[in-house]
């Protein structure tokens, strides 16, 4: 570089591509910034240039000065080889401006640190790189090594894989020629080891979340279902929490639609047409994606569905990948699993489509019905998909109630986990009731012991709701039953 080179890049002052030191007195604060290049988008660092005046200043380099700019750089890691270059000011004799360019980052890499701290640009200011950002590179770097999946499963062996499920799920991948027709016959363990689902004879996570029948600790293994009166969360028509492998969450989830979703119909030829009023297709691919592609690390969030008069909304906890965004995602695009060996194996049994094909499927699904299409949203850490409904016909019957579906029939069992929420379902009705009238109705006087012993165990696993469960602390809270804690009660009278 010389100095003409050097005045057109500083022409149009610092940007998120430039970075002006007035001298190497500043080359901590510089490293931070090379650093932040290294895990941006690149750029130049130069010293000898004041920042607003844009003046050309130079300093004196000597070996000193290059000593402490080779002991500076080294506290970059992974460790990187720049070339520096010095260029003569013609009007300073004995003085030289110092420029390094960074290459930019490549997705895949290690982030980088400087003395252990990752740094990034935010325009033209360096900044900390959020903890998050930073896990992700680290993951996408080494995912053999930091992704969920791939650890060993606690407390869970191959005699807790639902075998008939798993055998169910190969034959589907044998008729549509994913799986080889040998993999009907082979042992289990073999099975789910060349499905990568093994590590060293022990499930791992991949193995539970799909196909285990233990999943007690599995906080991730839920599914939020509710249906809400209008177009907002401040009242419930139903709300039920339900746990199990992926296949368990997904009929849950499809049967919960077909109980709340109306049905349309029109004469073809000489046939009449029902379907739903947003596409069953679209609406099993989002919830199928939903529960693939969330992230599990994630134990305390949960996907859910949400009805509401006007729109359906499935949401799973999540970040688009970063070749992806709310809008390209409709666009052709390469395929970015979150969970790739869990993606694999749905994809060998049907379950799932590869090369990134999901949300163009969905879109079809939905022009192909005439449907609104649906929009992709990111909401305080989760991605949702939101479907407009069409506006309500009273003369429609949802299907569920058409085809007199029980929704216990694909759902998984609600068992309550204490003794104490027994106790609290048995004691109460199912009308509203306060904190104080269940307590009465219970028998019992410590309002600290029955908050944390009775009411929110209940709540986190779907027992009992609020009756505003946008503001937990509203001064006239009440809770009552949820339709799986009434389920549940009914069958314990049945059997005395």
């Amino acid at each position: 570089m010389n100095i003409e080179e050097l005045e057109r890049l500083i022409a149009n002052d610092e940007n998120v591509h430039l970075e002006l030191k007035k001298t190497t007195g500043e080359l901590k604060d510089g490293m931070h910034t090379a650093c932040a290049f290294l895990n941006g988008a690149g750029g130049w660092l130069v010293f000898g240039v004041a920042p607003k005046s844009l003046k050309i200043l130079g300093q004196e380099v000597t070996d000193n000065t290059q000593r402490e700019i080779a002991q500076a750089l080294s506290g970059l890691e992974p460790a990187v080889s720049i070339d520096i270059q010095y260029i003569d000011v013609p009007d300073r004799l004995g003085c030289q401006v110092i420029a390094m360019y960074f290459e930019a980052f490549v997705w895949g890499t290690a982030p980088y640190t400087y003395h252990g701290s990752p740094y990034y640009k935010v325009e033209s200011t360096t900044k900390l790189m959020p903890r998050n950002m930073f896990e992700e590179r680290l993951r996408a770097n080494k995912p053999n090594y930091y992704a969920w999946e791939r650890q060993s499963a606690d407390d869970i062996t191959i005699d807790d894989m639902d075998e008939k499920l798993i055998r169910g799920a190969i034959r589907l991948g044998v008729e549509k020629n994913r799986m080889p027709a040998t993999a009907l016959t082979e042992p289990l363990s073999d099975v789910l080891r060349k499905l990568e689902l093994m590590n060293d004879g022990v499930p791992n996570n991949a193995a539970a979340a799909l196909f285990s029948t233990k999943l007690r600790g599995y906080t991730q293994m839920q599914l939020r279902l509710a249906r809400f009166r209008g177009i907002n969360k401040i009242e419930f028509i139903d709300n039920q929490r339900v746990e199990g492998n992926f296949f368990q969450l997904l009929d849950a989830g499809m049967a919960f639609f077909l109980k709340h979703l109306n049905m349309s119909g029109k004469i073809v030829g000489f046939r009449r047409e029902e379907n739903m009023e947003v596409p069953a297709e679209a609406l099993r691919e989002a919830l199928t994606n939903s529960l693939c592609h969330r992230q599990f690390e994630k134990y305390n969030l949960t996907p859910s569905i949400a009805i509401y008069d006007d729109r359906i909304e499935i949401e799973n906890p999540g970040v688009l990948p970063p070749q992806l965004n709310t809008e390209t995602i409709k666009q052709s695009h390469s395929s970015y699993p979150y969970n790739p060996i869990m993606a694999e194996v749905l994809y060998r049994t049907t379950f799932l489509e590869s090369w990134g094909s999901g949300a163009f499927r969905i879109m079809e699904a939905c022009k192909a019905q005439n449907a609104p299409e649906p929009k992709w949203s990111i909401n305080g850490g989760f991605i949702c998909v939101t479907f407009v409904r069409p506006v309500t016909d009273p003369m429609k019957t949802p299907v569920g109630m058409q085809l007199g579906l029980n929704l216990n029939q694909v759902r998984t069992k609600y068992e309550p986990s204490t003794n104490q929420v027994k106790d609290l379902i048995l004691a109460v009705s199912e009308d509203y009731l306060s904190t104080g009238e269940m307590m009465k109705t219970c028998g019992l006087k410590s309002r600290l012991r029955f908050r944390t012993t009775y009411i929110l165990p209940a709540l986190d696993e779907g027992a009992i709701e609020r009756k505003y469960p946008d503001i937990p602390n509203h001064p006239r809270q009440q809770y009552r039953l949820t339709e799986q804690a009434i389920e549940w009660k009914r069958g314990q009278k049945k059997s005395l």
